[in-house]
């Protein structure tokens, strides 16, 4: 199973240094959709982790289809205040492990 980073270079760099290889770097919002789709449909792909910012700017339908993935499970991550990866464990785990 892999892991890919899907975001500006900014955002990537940290995750190459830590040494995961598989990292997405699209010029614009459209090239990021057409990424993503591509991920959801490879099996081998376990966990996308990219910037929440971008999650958000994404079309509604995507980020729907993103969030109810299982295989890969989509995070998304950054400085603001987020229940994405809360709500993606409780719902994979049936639990609210922040309780």
């Amino acid at each position: 199973m892999r892991i890919a980073i899907v975001g500006p270079l900014e955002f990537t760099l940290g995750f190459q240094l830590a040494g995961v290889e598989e990292l997405y770097n699209p010029s614009d919002d459209e090239e990021m959709e057409k990424i993503l789709r591509g991920l959801l449909n490879q099996t081998e792909v376990g966990v996308v982790v990219m910037d929440n910012s971008d999650l958000m700017r994404l079309p509604e339908r995507l980020r729907l289809q993103l969030s109810e993935s299982v295989m890969p499970t989509v995070l998304g991550i950054g400085t603001e205040e987020d229940n994405t990866l809360r709500e993606s464990i409780k719902s994979a785990l049936g639990v609210d492990l922040w309780k």
